[in-house]
């Protein structure tokens, strides 16, 4: 005879079957219809208000969480004036003497279209394809909003006693979320005596377990443009007498980045890489091996019969960790000022600007490193052309605090249950901006920071999928977690 599954226990097998069925009769066709809609933050649709999207993909979130009516849920969207909207919602305590509050964190918004889709792809048009869900957003991070609910359903359906439950899912995160610390400082009472959080919106190291992220790296952002002109003129006649604004915009990136090394120069930008954080890449890159970096789609080229491969920064798989999660480094993104290809004729440009995007280790401040950019940048230009940085604001990184025992124990035994694996632990290069300002107002909470962005799922790029096996486990795991959450 098989044991009686204790009542305050859940039974994996059940609930990851509930959770799976759920995902398959409503979940997907719900985050097809999100892909469809171009919810873009508003770092990318100036006029976002006037469209409508993210009001529209907030409100259908909203429509599905009511529609499942989740035993003591209350839902409310919030729109402070000129804000983004948030959704928000609360379920109440079952666990006799409970005390404290779990907080699930997604986010909504969605990066730009990006270019080279494959041709039966698009990132409003979505796809499944070998259980992977294509489309712009649903992997970053449509799909938070849903899980959330299906986790805490599965709690509900095995009568199991859970914590008190909170939700927050936001709009702009995708621009720094800049419209968040005002509905955090307006919804704090709320929130009440955070002892976990689980923050939707990372990644995986691999699809085999579950991941727990340890580490991201904050951001510095803008547009560095350089002047010489008021107008184009013939290159002829002006090329050796007037400089060329791309020249002079090499020599003030140089003031910020050795560009055959890649290494930021300023000391301030970088930080020490914390013992425990080192130890955790090596046990990391054990599992992972050179999947680090065979994993991102390199550019190769026929060479007398050979293929040719271009190469990664190291192929040392505990330095590329470190490499993408602690160590400062510096993108062009973005540029303006050049004609298209087809167009550019003899003509020397009158400016030269690149969008900056800076990823900065964990520990470092982003206010200070952004200061410190513009005056390193703008200071005494070349030629005295006009050179300005103009800053998209800032983020800074997250380190996770010290991982309690109850806490480790229950992301062990829920890998264990639905993945047949132990829990792997990863800093991410990414950045979640609401992380810093959560370990800083709840110093004790726990930080379940886990994801489904595991290899060549590509979130911002072009073919962004959800690979649907591995989110249906997810979500099954932090159901078993937040259950564990002692009293």
């Amino acid at each position: 005879m098989n044991a009686r599954i204790p009542p305050t226990v859940l039974d994996a097998a059940h609930t990851l079957s509930q959770v799976s069925a759920l995902w398959d009769a409503e979940i997907v066709p719900q985050l097809q219809d999100y892909i469809r809609i171009p919810a873009k933050s508003p770092m990318f649709d100036a006029a976002w208000e006037a469209n409508g999207y993210l009001d529209t993909v907030v409100r259908n979130t909203a429509t599905w969480i009511e529609a499942q009516k989740v035993t003591g849920l209350v839902l409310e969207v919030i729109r402070l004036p000129g804000r983004t909207p948030v959704l928000f919602f609360e379920v109440p305590a079952t666990k006799v003497g409970s005390t404290q509050t779990v907080l699930m964190y997604g986010h909504l918004d969605k990066q730009p279209e990006f270019s080279g889709w494959r041709n039966d792809l698009g990132p409003w048009t979505p796809k499944i394809d070998d259980s992977k869900l294509y489309g712009r957003g649903g992997a970053d991070d449509g799909y938070a909003a849903y899980a959330a609910i299906a986790a805490i359903q599965a709690l509900k359906s095995q009568n199991v006693p859970h914590p008190r439950i909170v939700g927050l899912i936001e709009s702009c995160e995708e621009s720094g979320s800049y419209d968040l610390l005002p509905y955090i400082d307006a919804l704090k009472p709320r929130l009440g005596d955070v002892g976990l959080v689980v923050c939707l919106d990372s990644g995986a190291g691999n699809y085999d377990q579950l991941w727990l992220t340890t580490s991201l790296r904050g951001m510095a952002s803008g547009v560095l443009k350089v002047e010489i002109l008021t107008e184009g003129v013939h290159s002829g006649d002006a090329s050796g007498l007037v400089p060329s604004s791309f020249r002079i915009m090499r020599q003030v990136l140089d003031r910020l980045e050795d560009s055959a090394t890649g290494r930021l120069l300023p000391a301030s930008f970088h930080c020490e890489v914390p013992a425990d954080r080192i130890a955790q890449a090596q046990a990391t890159a054990a599992i992972l091996g050179d999947e680090i970096y065979k994993r991102f789609p390199w550019a190769h080229y026929d060479c007398g019969g050979s293929t040719q491969f271009a190469l990664p920064t190291t192929t040392d798989p505990v330095q590329a960790l470190i490499n993408r999660t602690w160590i400062p480094t510096l993108s062009v993104t973005g540029a303006e000022g050049f004609p298209a290809l087809k167009d550019a004729g003899n003509v020397l440009r009158p400016y030269t600007a690149f969008k900056l995007s800076l990823r900065l280790p964990p520990l470092v401040d982003a206010a200070t490193a952004v200061a410190e950019m513009k005056a390193l940048l703008e200071d005494n230009a070349p030629y005295q052309a006009r050179v300005t940085f103009e800053s998209n604001g800032g983020a800074t990184g997250w380190n996770a605090p010290d991982t309690a025992p109850w806490f480790e124990r229950a992301l062990n035994d829920a890998s264990q249950a639905h993945f047949g694996a132990g829990v792997g632990y990863i800093g991410q290069g990414g950045t979640i901006p609401l992380m810093n300002m959560l370990s800083e107002g709840f110093p004790k909470a726990q930080m379940m920071v886990c994801g489904v962005l595991g290899p060549k799922s590509n979130a911002h790029g072009p073919n962004e999928f959800l690979h649907v096996p591995y989110a249906k486990k997810l979500t099954a795991a932090v159901a078993q977690v937040m259950a564990s959450l002692p009293a």
